[in-house]
């Protein structure tokens, strides 16, 4: 398929097709860097609590049902 014959595709057509062309793709055809794996082995590893500062959703919905009345 062509850069042009993709342009006079529909939005849905190209996002259909992009969706394909991802689909195809197996864990071996996007290698991971060395680095990339160091970092999500230290995320994997992290306890829950450290991870990014996030909050349980049950906690959030909490404080706001508390701040807002």
């Amino acid at each position: 398929m062509s850069p042009a014959s993709i342009a006079r595709l529909s939005p849905q057509e190209r996002l259909a097709l992009i969706a394909d062309l991802w689909d195809s793709l197996g864990e071996e055809d996007l290698p991971l860097t060395p680095e990339q794996q160091a970092e999500l082995d230290r995320r994997m590893a992290a306890p829950d609590d450290e991870r990014s500062g996030t909050v349980d959703w049950s906690a959030l919905r909490d404080e706001l049902f508390r701040r807002l009345g």
